[in-house]
């Protein structure tokens, strides 16, 4: 089972709101396969544990441009939502991506549909 990191999401994670996420990268996610959704899995401390979140299966894979959901203003406002941000406009995540992301609004991006399997949440780590 492959690890992804929700840098961003971690909350729209532990409260199972987000159930799409879009990737510059991950051209090889196919239908079905496992996933450990993980807070962050690159750039740790040494030492710094991986805390891993939720596992999930993934239902559907296709590339797009990211500017989709901005030039179809309905679409990108569901798919925000879908993405754990209802408060946004599909423009406004479009944005937010592009600033943490560093890319182009018509970038291709590879779109990753999921859902979380029963059972399949981690004890949240407590720290002091």
């Amino acid at each position: 089972m492959r690890n992804i990191s929700c840098a961003l999401t971690p909350q729209q994670i532990r409260n199972r709101t987000k159930t799409v996420t879009r990737r510059l990268g991950w051209k090889h996610a196919k239908p079905g396969e496992l996933l450990c959704i993980c807070e962050k899995c690159m750039g740790r401390k040494p030492g710094e544990p991986l805390v891993r979140l939720a596992i999930v299966r993934v239902i559907h894979v296709r590339r797009e441009p990211l500017n989709l959901m901005s030039l179809a203003e309905l679409y990108g406002d569901i798919e925000a939502i879908h993405e754990g941000f209802p408060d946004l406009s599909g423009y406004e995540f479009v944005k937010m991506f592009q600033q943490h992301m560093g890319c182009r609004d018509s970038d291709e991006v590879t779109r990753i549909e999921f859902r979380y399997l029963p059972g399949g949440k981690f004890q949240q780590r407590k720290d002091g």
